[in-house]
């Protein structure tokens, strides 16, 4: 007899969208994926730009922004319960209202609520508790980095300094390495901030994080774990998930 319940999603299906030259969220994703959830990944199709700068990216981003839709109509058709968006300038581009526009317009075209990066990440700094200064590290550009600090600003969060890793392309931010990482760690640190926020989907950091943390004595954010804590808590999943930090070790959403 049909049970009505995915085999695998039993408890929650979801479908995870990200662009095509992302291949860091599905493996993060995965390892942070508690029995009873399923992870179904649909690309956003974008080319691999080859040379980025300030401009380039932005372009890029309208793109990825543009193409979102088609991601989704092909996401839907599994019929998931929730939508993970694993692609974060754009959520962060024109700040706090220009967020609450996309989210609109998704759950307008799905029908389905979506967590997003700069939601999340928003989240997890209520959820650690005591965060309003902040660094923030990204392989994005200048220009793109300000839109985050922007965002940020919108939600009472001030960024008092950022370090954008100008990767060259959208597959180079997946080759950068942890010793890269951890020195653009120790650049931002500082006793005038409270905490770092890593932004940028496909930069590798979710692993890293809770030992960076460690070492800095603060905490230290990784998106894609911010994330996926949010897309488990906002549907009442509450599995603690050993390797990831405090998030998915015991942090609940703040009311």
């Amino acid at each position: 007899m049909n049970s009505g319940r995915d085999m695998q999603g039993w408890r929650r299906v979801f479908a995870v969208f990200g662009p095509s030259t992302n291949t860091v969220v599905e493996p993060e994703f995965a390892a942070m994926r508690p029995a009873g959830v399923s992870n179904q990944y649909r690309d956003i199709y974008i080319e691999n730009a080859k040379a980025l700068s300030d401009e380039a990216f932005m372009a890029g981003a309208e793109i990825i922004q543009g193409a979102v839709d088609a991601a989704l109509r092909t996401a839907m058709t599994c019929e998931p319960d929730y939508l993970v968006m694993g692609v974060s300038a754009i959520t962060f581009i024109g700040g706090a209202l220009a967020c609450d526009k996309l989210l609109a317009h998704i759950h307008e075209l799905t029908g389905k609520q979506v967590s997003v990066g700069s939601v999340s990440c928003v989240e997890a700094m209520k959820a650690y508790g005591g965060i309003r200064r902040i660094a923030v590290l990204s392989p994005y550009y200048p220009l793109a980095n300000q839109h985050v600090a922007n965002y940020f600003s919108d939600y009472g969060f001030e960024t008092v300094r950022d370090l954008p890793m100008r990767c060259k392309s959208w597959t180079d931010i997946s080759r950068v390495t942890e010793r890269e990482i951890a020195t653009a760690l120790k650049q931002l640190d500082g006793d005038d901030i409270d905490a770092i926020v890593q932004v940028g989907t496909n930069l590798s950091m979710a692993r890293m994080a809770p030992y960076a943390e460690a070492f800095l004595g603060k905490p230290v954010i990784a998106i894609n774990t911010a994330t996926y804590w949010h897309a488990l808590r906002s549907n009442g999943i509450n599995d603690a998930v050993d390797g990831f930090g405090p998030l998915l070790q015991h942090l609940q959403l703040k009311d």
